[in-house]
């Protein structure tokens, strides 16, 4: 586990299961259907349960760029902030899409008074995007938000696989200077 902080916020890197944090949300790299199948979205409906998919189907369908809020069923955390990096159920992303979708998320928590948020591997899955540069682009859209924007108390990246969580850390070395 890596800590940093940037302004007010930090941001903490670690290895586990984004379904068992304890923050006020946690971000699902969904499709814009919102359908909650496999990945790390049928990994809250599995925990969490289908109320969540339930909630969020009712918004559906919504664009890459755009994000809805959800409760977060039987999950620790409060919410579930849905924010599509692919259209379709099982679809290949991109860079952009990716981006789009952090943006999305952060922009969402911020409106929402949210304060501590864990983001997964978003497009590095299902979406097919290679952990180096998935990482690459977690951490600077991180650090360009909190930046522009010093709201949050934690931002956590909760990485499944050690090898995501190798190259979280070798970006957050040498992309965020305070490690505390």
């Amino acid at each position: 586990m890596r800590m940093f902080k940037l302004n007010n916020t930090v941001i903490l890197i670690k290895i586990g299961d984004i379904t068992q944090e304890e923050v006020d949300a946690i971000v699902n790299p969904a499709n814009s259907y919102l359908i909650m199948g496999g990945g790390v979205a049928g990994a809250i409906k599995k925990k969490g349960g289908k109320i969540i998919e339930e909630e969020a189907l009712k918004h559906s369908p919504i664009n890459i760029g755009q994000a809805i809020l959800t409760s977060a069923g039987k999950l620790k955390a409060k919410h579930v902030i849905h924010s599509p990096t692919m259209k379709y159920p099982g679809e290949l992303t991109n860079e952009n899409n990716v981006r789009s979708s952090i943006k999305a998320a952060l922009n969402l928590a911020l409106e929402n008074g949210i304060r501590s948020l864990a983001f997964p591997g978003m497009g590095t899955g299902v979406g097919g995007i290679p952990y180096n540069l998935g990482a690459k682009i977690l951490i600077e859209e991180i650090k360009e938000f909190v930046e522009k924007n010093d709201y949050f108390n934690i931002i956590e990246i909760v990485a499944f696989e050690k090898e995501f969580y190798d190259e979280l850390e070798k970006y957050a070395s040498s992309l965020l200077s305070n490690e505390i």
